[in-house]
């Protein structure tokens, strides 16, 4: 049998990330993977860092950060001290959508473990059917 390379922790959605695109599709592996059996241990690890990889101005960084702490207070864990660390907020909001409508939803939508972050996303954004 084939050993999965879906990754179990936040922290191997980095390590796994090529570019944009790839962190794109191991985050939904992610989320499926933790959804199945939440632990605190899947967000402990600090992810490394990919602002310089992926030229994003830090977004990559911030966003993962807005996954763990989202997930911290969904399952009552106590969110790993690594979220609130240096580069995991955003100096200018970023948006999902760039409509003006668009951005007006995400305002008041976005969970609060990303809106601290300046990351304007869906309520459902992290949702897996």
């Amino acid at each position: 049998m084939r050993e999965s390379h879906r990754p179990k922790t936040i922290a191997q959605v980095a390590a796994q990330a090529l570019d944009a695109e790839s962190l794109g599709y191991s985050i939904p592996e992610f989320l499926d993977e933790f959804y199945s059996e939440p632990s605190p241990d899947r967000l402990a690890d600090e992810p490394m860092r990919l602002k310089e990889l992926l030229g994003d101005d830090g977004l990559a960084d911030a966003y993962l950060a807005g996954i763990a702490d989202h997930l911290s207070r969904m399952y009552k864990l106590r969110p790993p001290a690594w979220v609130s660390g240096p580069g995991r907020i955003l100096a200018n909001p970023w948006f999902a959508m760039k409509s003006h409508g668009g951005r007006m939803c995400m305002l008041i939508e976005s969970p609060p473990a990303f809106r601290e972050r300046n990351i304007f996303i869906s309520a459902n954004a992290l949702s897996r059917v």
